[in-house]
């Protein structure tokens, strides 16, 4: 008769409890991870967070990690510039075709003073007309006695061929006209202008109205009439000379670059 083996007992834990003390460790690990990572540097942080919101961050500000080479870091600091990818090119198209554009308005406002200065020496007129450039433009200052009997704003027949020519000069550039429309400081109170602003604010549209009457190719959308009144007198209101100068009407053919910037300054 045969004997049964007997069972060897194994020593050591049961086999469970192994798998069960590599799932206990594993949980603890992960615990540890995520404990570790709560624990953010504030200052690094807000240094990257920064990067994102500025892409120009690493060419002015300190990296949040340690640069390997500090002396290239230190001459990007000085210089206050570095070559950057997401930079626009330094000539944009667009500029380019936009300083042309300006640079050959202002030659065209040159050519269009000279054309106006020819023709007021040819016909005696400077003594009553005065052309100027500033920064505004083109300034053709017409004194009343050229344009308009006293307290009226109908244009006289002695005007109308300066203001033919002006209008034919004008049909060969893109420049805006303001028209603005001066008194002396002499008060009137009539039934057609109650005061200085209705009868230079008349005057004013009275030159604009012939420039477009009188010229087919001249946008009236470029055209502005303007009163002042006496608020803009070019010399002191206290002799029979000087109300004659202030009482006059200004062609300015503005500057684009004085234009545009005024228009930024009313928006």
């Amino acid at each position: 008769m045969k004997l049964r083996p007997r069972k060897v007992k194994r020593k050591g834990s049961p086999k469970w409890m192994t798998t069960y003390a590599d799932m206990i460790t594993l949980v603890l690990v992960f615990f540890i991870l995520l404990f570790s990572m709560s624990q953010i540097n504030l200052v690094k942080f807000e240094a990257i967070a920064e990067s994102f919101r500025n892409r120009m961050i690493f060419d002015f500000y300190p990296l949040a990690v340690e640069n390997d080479y500090p002396t290239e870091q230190t001459k990007i600091q000085e210089n206050g510039k570095k070559n950057n990818e997401f930079e626009s090119p330094t000539e944009n198209p667009d500029h380019l075709a936009a300083d042309m554009d300006e640079k050959d308005a202002a030659e065209d406002l040159d050519k269009l003073k000279e054309e106006v200065d020819e023709y007021l020496k040819e016909n005696d007129l400077s003594d009553i007309i005065s052309a100027t450039q500033s920064d505004r433009g083109v300034v053709l200052v017409l004194e009343e006695q050229l344009l308009f009997e006293t307290s009226r704003a109908e244009i006289l027949d002695g005007a109308k061929p300066f203001l033919t020519k002006v209008g034919t000069l004008l049909e060969n550039i893109p420049n805006f006209v303001k028209v603005e429309g001066h008194t002396d400081n002499r008060q009137i109170n009539t039934y057609r202008y109650p005061s200085n602003w209705e009868l230079s604010g008349a005057r004013a549209s009275s030159v604009v109205r012939y420039l477009i009457n009188q010229t087919e190719r001249l946008d009236p959308k470029r055209l502005t009439a303007v009163a002042y009144g006496e608020t803009r007198p070019v010399v002191p209101n206290d002799s029979e000379k000087n109300w004659s100068k202030n009482r006059r009407v200004e062609i300015v053919i503005l500057d684009p670059e004085y234009n545009s910037s005024d228009a930024k300054e009313s928006t």
